[in-house]
């Protein structure tokens, strides 16, 4: 334990309104790593969540006002000293003591995140939209996505500032963080943790949130990967069109507008995933 504290480490803590568990959070990763840097943005809170932290004795960043929980941590990225940096939930989910979890695979890894077990106290409709969001990802990033939207992480500061640009203000900030990691190649390792009930209601609404992580996951992958987005609806359009066309020629002996409208829209789609690809391949090379 001694030698993970000589580690120049941040403990970044986005809260909002979580005055009922971040003063006993950060008491304990006090407790455990003493010498490591405890940075908390108060995204505009309106109770006393920026005095329980400060009288826990973190070094606290105020929002002037709501902005979102991604917002909050592009700021904590700008503003943290730590060489590696370890983003948490600040409602009591996360267990301090899972950062060792993390810290072990540091120097091996580009990120290191905690991916929630059978055992976390999650809800079932969380627990299924959380498996769609690691199918999807896996699939745009051919890599095992385990839990894609964790805000459990441990980052090296040299390669997450990158990406601070990409980031959303919002919740799904995880999301475009591990796609973008895997998909400039950069290494990421998945450790399993155990979560706990949340202390306070959640910020997240499952409708609203859930879609906008689907389409924030669609746009990182076609930021990316667009020939994995492109190439399937492609195929799909054409594989309508020779079925339908098939249909129209057995029932009339007939090749019908509505088949040349799909053949013709998969064709385009095809060609604009090929521009993309190639777009995208020269944004990377120049980012490099």
């Amino acid at each position: 334990m001694a030698a993970d504290n000589s580690v120049e480490v941040t403990i970044l803590l986005p809260a909002y309104n979580e005055e009922l568990a971040i003063g006993e959070t950060i008491r304990k990763i006090h407790g455990l790593y003493p010498d490591f840097e405890i940075l908390v943005i108060d995204d505009g809170s309106t109770d006393n969540t920026m005095q329980a932290a400060m009288d826990a004795g973190a070094n606290v960043w105020p929002h002037p006002y709501n902005i979102g929980n991604g917002a909050a941590i592009k700021t904590g990225l700008r503003m943290a000293r730590g060489e590696y940096i370890i983003m948490m939930d600040a409602d009591g989910q996360h267990k301090p003591e899972d950062i060792a979890k993390l810290l072990e695979y540091k120097d091996r890894y580009d990120m290191v995140v905690g991916a929630r077990n059978n055992k976390s106290d999650t809800s079932l409709h969380r627990d299924l939209a959380n498996k769609i969001y690691n199918w999807f990802a896996s699939y745009v990033t051919k890599f095992q996505v385990e839990d894609l939207t964790s805000g459990f992480r441990l980052i090296k500061k040299n390669v997450v500032k990158q990406f601070i640009y990409l980031l959303p203000n919002t919740f799904s900030y995880p999301s475009t963080l591990t796609m973008a990691y895997l998909r400039s190649g950069y290494t990421v390792k998945y450790v399993p943790i155990e979560t706990l009930a949340r202390k306070g209601k959640s910020k997240i609404k499952l409708v609203h949130d859930g879609i906008r992580f689907l389409l924030i996951i669609s746009k990182v992958a076609t930021l990316f990967s667009p020939l994995r987005v492109f190439l399937p609806v492609s195929f799909s359009l054409f594989v309508i069109g020779l079925f339908y066309y098939f249909y129209t020629f057995m029932v009339s002996s007939r090749f019908t507008n509505m088949s040349a409208l799909l053949f013709s829209s998969s064709l385009i789609i095809g060609m604009m995933g090929l521009v993309s690809e190639q777009i995208s391949q020269m944004r990377y090379e120049r980012s490099e």
